[in-house]
């Protein structure tokens, strides 16, 4: 069987690559390298097929790349909060007019069996419900949230028109080992570990009290190979840890000094996936406890020893377009 993965050498992606190749997929893989990095697929140098491509330039012809192709995993994405504010055209480029180029390339394979695509839950913004199913209102608070859900409903849209075989994964919080160490301000794991590597304290947004569904990267790429294997198509799952744990908490795991900092606007104070449509339709359920995913994490911490180091007045230069744009109006 033939695989694609876009964004295959980004964080996500290059444990999908592991899942595909472990499983005797002849893979491809299509990354541009601004986020991937190539020593996350060194390991299986010879046995996949590297392009250095960006999908969002319609200058590069990517049909050839799709050609005869059984299952596509799109990963290859533009994220974080602060950029996509600063520079949305860019992120739409990327996130909407790539997953349209690809889709559009996908669809000329005549084997193509199943397009799986990487959605996010920031497409429900600050919701009313939880734990929040797939059904809850659409309201995403920041460029990258509208890019990604605009890529989700051109994806069940060339479903629906084309025939498709499509499927779409929001996934909740993702973390784990080759977490992308550089960039803007954004996911906690990476500033706190750069922390704790420094003895700086670890900046805790508002009180810390807040929770979040942090989903271990191996068991989203489960349900992902998963959903693919399935008869199911023009379907959208969420994909999360089936809990939640607060950022108090998840400090008590790591350790280390404190040091609480200002809530942001257009975050909010719970993320918690209901997961049951995704258990009762595949069957799937998370494997890693939050707990054991820290342990890998703290285990791995020298992945993150050249990672940039916040405090909290470079968090505060870095998100001040943040608060400037979803302050109170």
């Amino acid at each position: 069987m033939k695989a694609v993965v876009t964004g295959g050498a980004g964080f996500i992606g290059s444990h999908m690559v592991d899942l595909l190749v472990e499983n005797n997929y002849e893979v491809t893989v299509i990354d541009n390298l601004a986020n991937g990095r190539l020593e996350n697929i060194e390991h299986h140098k010879g046995n996949i097929k590297f392009t250095q491509a960006d999908i969002g330039d319609y200058e590069t012809n990517l049909d050839e790349l799709f050609k005869d192709v059984d299952f596509v995993f799109h990963y290859a994405a533009l994220a974080d909060i602060v950029p996509s504010i600063n520079n949305p055209i860019k992120y739409h480029r990327a996130n909407v007019d790539g997953t349209i180029r690809v889709l559009e390339s996908a669809r000329k394979s005549k084997n193509l069996k199943k397009f799986v695509y990487a959605a996010s839950s920031s497409c429900y913004g600050i919701p009313d419900v939880y734990p929040t199913p797939e059904d809850t209102k659409i309201a995403p608070e920041y460029p990258y949230a509208h890019t990604k859900t605009v890529g989700e409903q051109y994806v069940m849209h060339w479903g629906q028109l084309y025939d498709m075989p499509v499927i779409s994964m929001r996934f909740f919080n993702v973390y784990g080992v080759r977490h992308r160490t550089s960039g803007t301000y954004g996911a906690v794991f990476g500033v706190f570990l750069a922390q704790l590597l420094n003895d700086k304290p670890l900046t805790i947004v508002g009180d810390g009290e807040q929770t979040r569904d942090f989903t271990y990267v191996t068991d989203i790429v489960d349900a992902c190979y998963m959903a693919s294997q399935s008869d199911i198509i023009q379907e959208i799952f969420n994909v999360g840890s089936d809990n939640t744990y607060s950022i108090n908490y998840l400090v008590e795991l790591l350790g280390g000094e404190k040091q609480y900092i200002p809530k942001r606007p257009g975050e909010p104070d719970c993320t918690y996936a209901d997961i049951t449509k995704i258990k009762n339709n595949l069957d799937w359920l998370p494997k890693v406890s939050f707990e054991d995913g820290v342990k890998i994490m703290l285990e791995n911490i020298e992945q993150w020893r050249n990672a940039p180091v916040w405090d909290e007045d470079s968090i505060k230069d870095a998100t001040k377009d943040w608060f400037e744009c979803l302050g109170e109006k």
